[in-house]
Formats: C-alpha cells, structure tokens, sequence
C-alpha cells in the first residue's frame, strides 16, 4: 500500500479557509485526489462550510447529523453514526498482522524424494467447529469436546495423508466455521445465536491453531507442497482472516507452505485443466455458483475442462452437476450439537481426500470416518 503525503489533520487544516484549488497547491496534490479527500472527510463528520465539525471515530460512518441553530448560528448538534464493516474489517487485518509479528515461525522441513506432478491432492474439512460442546445425554449418545475434536481430526487428517498418493501438490481447504464461536460472548457475529462452548475462546483459540498445525505437518511428509485456503464461514467471519495471516507469519520461512491470504468469500485453485472454486455456502445458493465461477475466472474456465465447487455450511453431503461444473458439499467430523440434534439433523461424519489428476480431473477418493480412528 503506497503511504499518504499527508495525514488527515494535515488536509483539514489546508481546507480550512481556502478552496479545495489553493488546499491541493498548498498540499501539493491533485485537485481530484483532494476532493476524493474531502468526499470521504464528509462522510466521517467534518465539512466546516455545513457546520460539520464532529468526525465519527474509525470504523464507524456517518449516518446523519441534526443541527438546531438560534439567530442563524448553530447552537447545538446531533451525530448519528453506525458502523463502518468494510473499515473495521481493514482494521482487524491490520491488527492481525501486527500481533502476528511475534508469533514463531517455522523452518523449512525435509520433503518426500519422489512426488507425481501431474496429481493433486485436496483434503477440504467441513466445519470443524473445534469449541464446540456437546452432550451424548441430549444428542443421541454423542459427546464432543475440544479434547475429541483434537484427537478426530488431527487423525484423520492423518490417516488420508497415508491412503493419498504422493501428489506434487496438496491443498488443505478449511470450508468455514473451523471455530464455533468468534468472540468472547460465544455467540456468532451475524446472528447472536448463542452457542455451546467447552471452555473459553482463548482455549479455542490454541487449540484451532494447533490442529492446523498438525494438517499441515502431516501433508508435509507425503506431498511436495502444501497450500491452506481458509473460507470465512457464519460461525467465524474474522477468525478465519486472523488465522491465515497467523499461519502466514508462521510458515513464512517454509517454501513448502503457502497460505492463502485472500479474506474474500471465494477461492480458486487451477492444477491443469482442473479449476475448483471453494465457498462456506451461506451467502450464495448452489445454482448461482457456476455463474459467479464463470465471471470471477472467465479465461480459467476457458483453459479447463473439470470444474468444480467444494462447499460446507450444510453438514451433509450433496452433489449436483450444473452446465460446466459440478457443486459439491462435504460432510463434518464433529459430532452433531443440541441444536442439530433437536433439530433431526443425522448427517454423516466423515472427511475425504480428493485426488484429482492434470488432465482427467476427479481420479480417486477416499474417506476416513471416526469410528476408524477408535483405536487412535
């Protein structure tokens, strides 16, 4: 991002009493650029000429201002703001990384000697909810805690690492909601459902980061490079955006690791004539997908043949093929909630690894359940 040549205060106090042409001579800047300026200053709360001097803080953007004036001078003033999300998102990233700055970071690791360049291998995890409390007393017999979410999905991770063919490429897809809450009330950002937790978000936290940790190793040993995609889901809209710039920072010094570092709710892969778009699913319906694929990468979908979508959200599997590409949702390993299991939800546990060839597309799979990790 290229630095300002001038902070805000610096731009008010040129505006005030000039023109916005003496203001940019002044400043030496663009005319254009000035007004863009003062555009966004208004926006904010500050146009002296309106007898708006009140700037809503950062993050937030102005609503609306009420002005009571006596003898045609304002006497008193009333600003409505509400909150900036676009801004307070920039805001957090821009914290994310500076936290992320002292976190330690990984060296590079020892790969496997031969890998098949022409296969990759896609490991993507439905909604793993890791935080999430359950009680087999009112779930049908399934208990779950973060202790269980730990011991599943790190080995089952494990498990399809080992059925996987050593592809050259692996790509490790967290579908959303990898938490199950995103702040320290335990309830979600959108809707204030209240959710069941084991234990606090700090823990939740910890633990989220070390299971991907531990997917990561585990690809590490079998596949020459390992990239992560973490979809923003409902459950953890800014907790997938602060774990990718942790995990970045983390795997900085690892070549062999690349983190995706896009917070939009799309995401592309492209291996040959393969091109697969990810998606928690919970802002777009499955038959709007093959559109939104075809003008996000119009001359992607133009060199491939095999498209694909690989979605979460829903906890179930469905599979549908539309003109061009094929949607697909997966299945979680966590157990089902209260809520689910009030609500008749009986989907299958499992998780897949998908392996797709350069220029076949879908060649194999397998799937790992957590009845076969019992003996783990």
């Amino acid at each position: 991002m290229v630095a300002r040549k001038h902070d805000d205060e610096a731009i008010k106090q040129a505006l005030i009493g000039r023109t916005v042409t003496e203001a940019a001579e002044m400043l030496g800047l663009h005319e254009r650029n000035l007004y863009v300026h003062k555009a966004r200053l208004a926006r904010q709360g500050w146009s002296p000429e309106h007898d708006m001097s009140h700037a809503v803080p950062d993050g937030f953007h102005l609503k609306g201002t009420s002005t009571l004036y006596k003898d045609g001078a304002p006497v008193m003033q009333w600003v409505k703001s509400s909150i900036d999300h676009e801004r307070q998102r920039e805001l957090f990233q821009q914290a994310a990384w500076a936290m992320a700055a002292a976190l330690p970071q990984v060296g590079p690791a020892a790969g496997p000697d031969i890998t098949l360049p022409h296969l990759m291998a896609v490991y993507p995890i439905g909604d793993a909810h890791i935080g999430m409390r359950a009680w087999g007393e009112e779930t049908q017999g399934e208990s779950w805690d973060m202790t269980e979410a730990v011991r599943v999905q790190c080995g089952a991770m494990a498990a399809l690492v080992e059925l996987a063919p050593a592809a050259d490429q692996a790509v490790i897809i967290n579908l959303g909601d990898w938490l199950h809450a995103d702040n320290m009330e335990g309830m979600t950002s959108r809707s204030g459902h209240v959710m069941d937790l084991d234990g606090r978000y700090a823990k939740m936290i910890d633990v989220g980061m070390m299971v991907m940790r531990q997917c990561i190793t585990s690809a590490l040993r079998k596949h020459k490079t390992v990239r992560v995609i973490n979809v923003v889901g409902n459950h953890d809209d800014t907790g997938a955006l602060w774990m990718s710039v942790a995990l970045r920072h983390t795997y900085e010094n690892e070549p062999r690791v690349l983190i995706d570092k896009s917070p939009a709710a799309f995401h592309y892969i492209e291996h040959g004539k393969v091109l697969i778009g990810t998606h928690h699913g919970h802002t777009c319906k499955a038959e709007r997908l093959p559109g939104v694929m075809a003008a996000d990468q119009a001359q992607a979908w133009g060199r491939t043949e095999h498209r694909y979508w690989y979605l979460g959200h829903v906890h179930h599997q469905s599979v549908k093929e539309y003109a061009g590409v094929t949607v697909e949702s997966f299945n979680t390993l966590t157990a089902k909630d209260a809520y689910a299991a009030f609500g008749g939800y009986r989907a299958r546990q499992n998780m897949k690894c998908i392996v797709l060839h350069g220029e076949h597309g879908e060649v194999a799979r397998h799937t790992v359940s957590p009845n076969m990790l019992s003996s783990i």
